[in-house]
């Protein structure tokens, strides 16, 4: 959902070129977005941050609250980067910039769908750079949240919030893929049935980083 129709619209036709993706509506702000993924409950929706009659936000807010089975991937300007945490807490699966590839996008939406998390890069960095500042304040919900953890759950988290994804987890781990999303399953629960991007902040917060290799 998009309010700019030119780019909505080139969004979609690059989107339906790609044979294992399916643009099924489309939607001009944030009420109507959250009506339009009620009534097509996607695998994945694509929600800007700033629209008309509802924005990016709370438009994402309420998808959570109302289809939980669909993944959020907001794609929009890095101008507005107050948005970035706020967004990823709601939930969102994937943050990228409008002036990603469209190899980049396609991805980000397998990605989502696959139930793992995407950001572009410039984003990453930003991201690091904000949990960084904030290092020194209260973190001690998300440090006791990380206790409750198996060590080995703990390591799977921290390869999460350095940003790799399942495969490269287990690499790093000299594990198997289906181990490490056995051990993420159960501390995304533990961790109150949060996603993917949602535990890799309490992660960055709790100071969790991958183990050495």
């Amino acid at each position: 959902m998009d309010d700019e129709e030119l780019f909505r619209s080139g969004l979609a036709e690059l989107l339906d070129a790609a044979p294992d993706i399916e643009v099924v509506a489309q939607a001009a702000d944030g009420r109507a977005g959250i009506q339009t993924v009620q009534a097509h409950r996607p695998d994945v929706v694509l929600l800007d941050m700033q629209m008309p009659v509802m924005d990016g936000l709370s438009a994402a807010a309420e998808i959570r609250r109302s289809v939980p089975s669909t993944a959020i991937v907001v794609v929009t300007s890095f101008d507005y980067d107050e948005f970035i945490l706020p967004a990823l807490r709601l939930g969102a699966a994937g943050y990228l910039l409008k002036d990603s590839s469209a190899d980049e996008l396609r991805r980000g939406i397998r990605v989502a769908a696959a139930g793992e998390a995407m950001l572009s890069p410039a984003v990453t960095r930003h991201l690091l750079d904000v949990v960084g500042e904030h290092l020194g304040e209260d973190h001690s919900e998300s440090v006791r949240l990380v206790t409750d953890l198996s060590e080995r759950e703990r390591d799977v988290l921290g390869c999460v919030a350095a940003g790799m994804t399942n495969p490269q987890i287990a690499r790093h781990l000299y594990s198997a893929e289906t181990t490490v999303k056995t051990h993420l399953a159960h501390a995304l629960t533990k961790l109150g049935d949060l996603n993917r991007t949602q535990a890799a902040i309490i992660a960055h917060e709790a100071g969790l980083t991958p183990p050495a290799a």
